[in-house]
């Protein structure tokens, strides 16, 4: 579910296709996504036993992925290595204050298995997008989020 109102139009990342963007301003720590009507989870090997789930994939925690196939709008939500939102356990939370008209990107490394690679490079840098440890994601989103939260604290 997204929380703020938002439109889905062209991305402004080269390739993209379409993107998801932000019709009022959010501020640094609020909920952008949060998952909802999930009702199953699945396991990595689930997932590599039937390949054509791994598109519609996205890590929520440890070894366990969510799958949307019918591609809800927050699958518009496109890559960056320098994100507006930041993916922690399912949610997107705004790493920091969001104007209207924001284009919503996270870093797809959280995302994927560990060591996946995606089928596209990060079109700002020309690095590939591999997977990362769980971890190491969790580590990073959560000394994020922290950083977020207390900095809008002030």
């Amino acid at each position: 579910m997204i929380l703020p109102r938002y439109r889905i139009d062209a991305s402004t990342i080269r390739g993209a296709g379409k993107g998801l963007f932000l019709e009022e301003t959010v501020d640094a720590g609020r909920i952008i996504t949060a998952p909802d009507a999930i009702d199953h989870t699945y396991r990595l090997d689930e997932l590599l036993a039937n390949p054509e789930q791994m598109y519609a994939s996205a890590r929520w925690f440890e070894n366990r992925y969510t799958v949307s196939p019918e591609w809800p709008d927050e699958c518009y939500i496109n890559h960056s290595f320098d994100p507006t939102g930041l993916w922690h356990l399912g949610f997107v939370f705004a790493l920091h204050d969001l104007p209207v008209g924001t284009e919503i990107t996270v870093d797809y490394r959280h995302l994927l298995p560990p060591g996946q690679e995606e089928d596209f490079i990060d079109t700002a840098t020309g690095e590939k997008i591999v997977g990362l440890p769980w971890d190491e994601s969790l580590m990073t989103t959560t000394r994020s989020l922290a950083r977020v939260l207390d900095s809008a604290s002030d």
